[in-house]
């Protein structure tokens, strides 16, 4: 059985992805043969030779910012989803039943937690060594509040 890839894995793939755009955005890397003293250098797209139409053209800035975008709504798309399933869930996979929805400390280890489970949600006390269910709520009240 395969594991879905975690937030780390995928935050780790998008820093070598970004990171490697400006690279491709660049072109090879070309190392001129050295000036000779009386040559003129030019910057490469101008001068007296610079609309010649056998020398290859780099990348246009278009096609890095198109890139740039679909970087940026990837990384959208990969925040959306964590914000909407923090659980871990993945497209796939059926959604968890079981999760807690806050928690609360009380101090000394002492917790509260509002667990959900298939649409119910419970009120625990949690301490070391024990953990009690307080109440259940009623999902008519929990949803008008």
């Amino acid at each position: 059985m395969k594991r879905p890839l975690n937030s780390f894995t995928v935050s780790v793939i998008l820093v070598l992805v970004t990171s490697l755009v400006p690279v491709a955005a660049l072109g090879g890397s070309e190392n001129p043969a050295p000036a000779q003293a009386d040559t003129v250098i030019y910057p490469k797209g101008s001068g007296p030779l610079a609309n010649r139409p056998d020398e290859p053209q780099g990348p246009s800035a278009g096609s890095a910012l198109l890139g740039a975008a679909f970087l940026l709504a990837l990384g959208g798309v990969w925040f959306w989803v964590k914000r909407r399933h923090p659980t871990g869930w993945a497209p796939g996979r059926p959604a968890p039943k079981l999760a807690i929805a806050e928690t609360r400390s009380l101090g000394n280890r002492q917790y509260l937690i509002v667990a959900t489970y298939e649409g119910q949600k419970f009120l625990l006390g949690v301490c070391p060594g024990n953990i009690s269910l307080l109440t259940a709520f009623d999902a008519k009240k929990d949803s008008s509040a």
